[in-house]
């Protein structure tokens, strides 16, 4: 495997691109990157050819905010029309044996036409790949993923992932129903970020019936929606009108009030999540405020990006929250991604595990 392939929105392919260069170099290892803005993928060719899989180990997925998947791959180009999975099947003889094949493309409207294609090309593939002894028959857990992603209908990167360290998802995406009474489809964000973010099989207690949250700028109320639905008693901070339908629940009270300067009377609450339209070091330091005063164990929030040099403000903002809480000698889980349901903005998660009590008492 000679690169790094990664999955990303359309339009922030140098993001992805400056990601993966950062993560690479803090590894040790060196290489360039290929990108075309409006793509949806980019490339990291890897000056050592074997290093790309040690990249997709040795980087945490997790840490990686504009990429959606990746995996260690190479090109195949110019494939017989009249036999690609012979092409394919080659490229990959040499892989350790993967649990699954999933065949995919740039989430872009030129990739969305070959989805047709690639459904077609999958089952002889998967059934050529299981001969070969290349592909299980049955998936397995902890096996890597075989990726074929196709840019063309006679042009792919093949590679694989390791399912410990990519994205449980086809295409990186996590394919999300506007809820019919949901109050705006940022509804979605949240309820994306809640799977994204909490372990399938911590989510009952996590996010739990009868948990409290708050919700800083919560008009009309997509937010507060993901909240109560899973059965939370929710403050609703904002100065504009919420939602009937769940102001009728039972579950909702509406603060008419500023959420950069709203306090909790009591250090009781589970769940604090923020949708501000705000600049990303303002919501930052007000996460970190109520974070080293112990107003709430968990954090969903929303960092709104500049249009140039968004992965600089991101790992800004990431920087900041690290650093302050190290001084506080705050302990916490921090994870940040660019979700499908995201447009110019990313999703923090903060877990608060710890707070010296000295810090509020």
């Amino acid at each position: 495997m000679s690169c790094v392939v990664i999955y990303c929105r359309s339009g922030f392919e140098s993001d992805a691109a400056a990601e993966i260069t950062f993560h690479a170099a803090e590894q040790g290892f060196a290489g360039y990157v290929k990108a075309k803005p409006n793509t949806g993928y980019v490339v990291y060719e890897c000056f050592e050819a074997h290093h790309s899989d040690e990249i997709i180990k040795k980087v945490d997925f997790k840490n990686m905010v504009f990429a959606r998947q990746w995996f260690a791959g190479k090109l195949v180009e110019n494939m017989p029309v009249e036999d690609r999975v012979s092409a394919v099947v080659d490229a990959a003889k040499e892989f350790t044996l993967c649990s699954e094949l999933r065949v995919e493309t740039p989430d872009t409207n030129e990739g969305k036409e070959l989805l047709t294609f690639c459904k077609k090309i999958s089952t002889p593939l998967k059934k050529a790949l299981e001969k070969k002894n290349i592909v299980l028959r049955e998936p397995k857990v902890n096996r890597p993923v075989m990726h074929t992603l196709f840019l063309t209908n006679n042009t792919a990167y093949v590679g694989y992932s390791y399912s410990f360290n990519n994205s449980a998802y086809f295409m990186g995406i996590l394919r999300l129903r506007m809820p019919s009474d949901g109050p705006s489809r940022s509804t979605l964000k949240l309820d994306e970020a809640f799977n994204v973010f909490i372990p399938e099989q911590q989510r009952e207690t996590r996010a739990a019936p009868g948990m409290r949250g708050v919700d800083l700028g919560a008009c009309p109320g997509g937010w507060t929606y993901q909240l109560v639905r899973r059965g939370m008693f929710v403050s609703a901070i904002d100065n504009g009108p919420m939602n009937d339908d769940l102001m009728e629940t039972g579950q909702v009270k509406h603060f008419r009030a500023d959420g950069f300067k709203y306090r909790p009377e009591k250090r009781n609450i589970d769940w604090l999540v923020c949708d501000m339209v705000e600049k990303p070091t303002k919501v930052t330091n007000l996460m970190i405020d109520w974070a080293v005063n112990a107003y709430a164990k968990e954090f969903i929030f929303n960092l709104k990006l500049p249009m140039k040099k968004r992965f600089d403000s991101v790992y800004e903002c990431l920087t900041m929250i690290k650093e302050q809480l190290a001084k506080y000698g705050v302990s916490y889980e921090l994870q940040a991604k660019h979700l499908y349901h995201d447009r110019e903005e990313i999703t923090v998660h903060l877990n608060v595990t710890k707070v010296p009590q000295n810090l509020y008492s």
